[in-house]
């Protein structure tokens, strides 16, 4: 095995190589628009964006006003990684952790090109390890080094959702906030706290999978454990309408996860552990750039 600072080197080629030139400010691509940070309200002026009216201050002064945002070179970045026991399984070219540590790798080298601050909330057996916001190649090698060394979470309650809500209270500068999960844990638990976070900030939904979550194969009697619980339970694999059911379930709860991500208003990036991380976070990217200047053409 190697050690965290080779493979953390490597991720760093990897992520700034394939994305050098590419990645240029508005928070490098992974979300379309502005910044959210709020700055002083003036007058409005013909072609201002009417989003940007400032109601509030509009109607006391009886003259229309906007306001503006902040660079989003001057937000934090925060991080909320899920490295609960599901996040532990994976059959496809890696773990389901493995494939987090790339994507917060690929927030965490990025954020730090432009300046920005970035910290990380990671939830563990139910409780949650705050890690500082902080500017500087040596924070986030040792932010990534901490969260590389993590040890295998044991049997325990997910709660991905109490984390979002501990990050909302705790996080009070406007900015943008990645989380990385399967978001396994029952949608209607983390529906609310995703929808609140989208007020305050702009959220990055990464959404962590393996394939064999979403199919079951025809390998005969197999035991599957849920890693949350430690409950076991043998099935007869070769059974096809089992593994339709399984299949159709599956298709379900990953639809549903879309759902509610798109219903609190957050950017949805799915990753595969069977597919090419890093061609999907690039083609993420060029669709909220493309989504982003049909928006600026309509305003």
């Amino acid at each position: 095995m190697r050690p965290p600072e080779e493979v953390l080197r490597r991720l760093e080629l990897t992520v700034t190589r394939k994305l050098d030139g590419l990645l240029q400010g508005d928070h490098l691509g992974l979300l379309p628009g502005p910044g959210t940070e709020p700055a002083e309200a003036r007058p409005y002026q013909p072609g201002d964006d009417v989003r940007r009216m400032d109601w509030n201050v509009t109607a006391r002064t009886a003259l229309p006003h906007v306001r503006d945002v902040v660079a989003d070179r001057e937000l934090e970045v925060w991080v909320l990684l899920d490295a609960t026991a599901s996040m532990d399984f994976g059959t496809g070219l890696m773990e389901k952790r493995a494939l987090a540590l790339a994507a917060v790798a690929s927030v965490g080298f990025l954020t730090q090109r432009t300046g920005n601050r970035i910290g990380a909330h990671v939830l563990q057996s139910g409780a949650i390890r705050r890690l500082p916001a902080r500017t500087g190649r040596p924070h986030l090698m040792a932010l990534m080094r901490t969260i590389m060394t993590l040890p295998r979470d044991g049997v325990g309650v997910p709660r991905i959702g109490f984390a979002m809500e501990q990050l909302r209270r705790t996080v009070l500068r406007r900015g943008l906030v990645v989380i990385v999960s399967d978001f396994l844990d029952p949608a209607e638990t983390w529906e609310t706290p995703l929808r609140h976070l989208g007020v305050r900030h702009q959220v990055l939904a990464v959404e962590v999978a393996d394939p064999r979550e979403l199919t079951l194969p025809d390998v005969g009697v197999i035991t599957l454990v849920d890693p949350e619980t430690g409950r076991r339970q043998e099935i007869a694999s070769g059974s096809a309408r089992l593994r339709e059911r399984y299949a159709a379930a599956a298709e379900a709860q990953r639809g549903s996860i879309r759902a509610v991500i798109r219903r609190a208003g957050a950017a949805h990036l799915a990753l595969r552990t069977d597919r090419d991380w890093l061609r999907d976070l690039i083609q993420h990217i060029l669709l909220q750039r493309r989504l982003a200047r049909l928006a600026g053409g309509a305003g």
